[in-house]
């Protein structure tokens, strides 16, 4: 097991995400990544690093069973900013259908998100030792104490939170006002995006998160859960 090394003694805290952003790409340079997932925290960042002028490699964790309108998010954010893709390989629905038995994401979903997101973003991870992810507080109860700087076991990587502390009013204050592309589902009520199975929309009463794997008592694809 990989052990966090030292780093300076900063309120990681108190940065605003723009200012993290920075520290992280003056600390790690090109052994720093983002990955995306093309909801809306991921058309965010890519504009911010944009903005920043940070040289920043994207992870795509494609799993093959996104919605066409989360590819063409992808599509417009490629075009407009320029970024260089990472898709790591994933095996294909077919494959897993014969090794794992069909519809793998009803009988075991969290063996699906191992095989289609976990494994796959392991892999990807392992030219890098800092990683970008948007996930934010407020998003669901399993997500409340997320900080915005922490050292990844699972992974050998500290663990870059921008937007941990913006709540999803700001999120699309700032799409608006910097005229972001942005996944069009967004606008029919599903505020967080995953595969098409396992993803429904919800009610503006709702948790944002709601609608993945709904009706269970699933919260997390497992990416972002340390225990391995």
């Amino acid at each position: 097991m990989a052990t966090a090394p030292p780093l300076p003694e900063l309120d990681f805290e108190a940065m605003p995400a723009e200012e993290l952003l920075r520290w992280g790409y003056e600390e790690f340079g090109d052994k720093l990544c983002l990955t995306c997932s093309w909801q809306k925290q991921s058309s965010v960042l890519v504009h911010m690093v944009s903005e920043l002028g940070l040289d920043i490699p994207v992870i795509e964790l494609d799993t093959q069973l996104f919605f066409r309108e989360s590819y063409e998010t992808r599509d417009r954010l490629v075009e407009r900013y320029g970024l260089t893709l990472q898709s790591p390989q994933v095996i294909t629905v077919a494959e897993q259908h014969k090794r794992e038995g069909p519809n793998l994401w009803e009988s075991d979903p969290d063996r699906c998100c191992h095989i289609r997101k976990v494994e796959p973003l392991l892999e990807a991870l392992e030219p890098y030792e800092g990683w970008i992810a948007g996930i934010r507080r407020d998003q669901s109860p399993s997500r409340a104490a997320t900080p915005k700087l922490q050292w990844s076991d699972r992974y050998g990587v500290w663990k870059f939170h921008p937007l941990a502390d913006w709540d999803e009013k700001r999120v699309w204050a700032y799409i608006q006002v910097n005229e972001i592309p942005y996944n069009p589902l967004h606008e029919s009520g599903y505020r967080s995006i995953g595969c098409i199975p396992c993803t429904r929309p919800t009610s503006p009463d709702q948790e944002e998160r709601a609608g993945r794997w709904a009706g269970s008592d699933k919260l997390e694809c497992g990416i972002h859960v340390e225990t391995k």
